[in-house]
């Protein structure tokens, strides 16, 4: 079922985007070469606390998932698509990997959603372009997130960036409604048909996502439950903001 928020749950949704930016910000400023995934997770952590929130991750247990999520922060390397685990096993950030960070945050009941992809040292050119192209559709998705449009509007301004750089548009995963429930309806795909699919209602709050491969769409997932790869081990880029429909240009609620 679609929600619409109140003006009082907007207000909270606000402030918690601010401070969901300002938690990622720092640590995509973390990235470097020798960083491990575990020391990002236990930075998430410590900044979601002291700002007296807490993680909409850890210990979630989407619908069809084997156990709960076990960190705060998904932290996704090169083939890794989405949902990778930082605290099981060593995972450690080299020269010329890239890594996207998605951090989940509750603030005063209400949650927000956002994840940015970063190089790690010098990265190789095709990735610089993996990078800003990927971010390209996410804006591309957001600038068609108007009230009185259609979901498949995002889903096409996206899909038409990713193939216009013959990207793998990865299907099986999408954006989605967020704000009362980390998933919500309606499903935002990542390609899609102008004009079609759900229609955007002020008030209603969604979580826009493209993820892009360097080779395949086709993606695959790992004994543990939540890592999705690029079938190929191909590198994947991801970037995610959470925002508000209005009658007109959405509000990015974690910029």
């Amino acid at each position: 079922m679609i929600t619409i928020k109140t003006k009082k749950d907007v207000a909270i949704l606000r402030e918690g985007g601010r401070r969901h930016a300002v938690i990622l910000r720092e640590l995509a400023g973390m990235v470097r070469p020798g960083v491990t995934a575990a020391e990002l997770n236990t930075k998430a952590e410590e900044l979601i606390v002291a700002g007296g929130d807490r993680s909409a991750f850890l210990n979630y247990r989407p619908q069809g998932a084997p156990r709960p999520y076990p960190a705060s922060l998904c932290v996704s390397v090169n083939d890794e698509i989405v949902h990778g685990i930082p605290n099981e096993g060593d995972k450690i950030l080299k020269e010329g990997d890239i890594v996207s960070l998605d951090l989940g945050l509750v603030h005063k009941g209400l949650i927000t959603d956002a994840a940015v992809s970063v190089g790690v040292g010098k990265i190789k050119p095709e990735l610089e372009r993996l990078l800003k192209t990927t971010k390209e559709a996410l804006m591309a998705g957001i600038k068609e997130a108007k009230g009185g449009r259609r979901v498949g509007d995002i889903s096409n301004a996206i899909e038409r960036v990713g193939a216009a750089g013959k990207y793998g548009i990865v299907e099986e995963l999408a954006g989605h409604g967020v704000g009362y429930r980390v998933h919500e309806d309606p499903y935002v795909p990542n390609y899609g048909e102008a004009g079609r699919g759900e229609v955007l209602k002020p008030g209603l709050v969604i979580a826009i996502e493209p993820m892009f491969n360097l080779g395949t769409h086709r993606i695959k997932l790992d004994p543990d439950g939540y890592t999705y790869r690029a079938a190929d081990g191909k590198q994947s880029a991801h970037f995610e903001h959470t925002v508000l429909i209005t009658k007109g240009d959405a509000e990015i609620l974690t910029a």
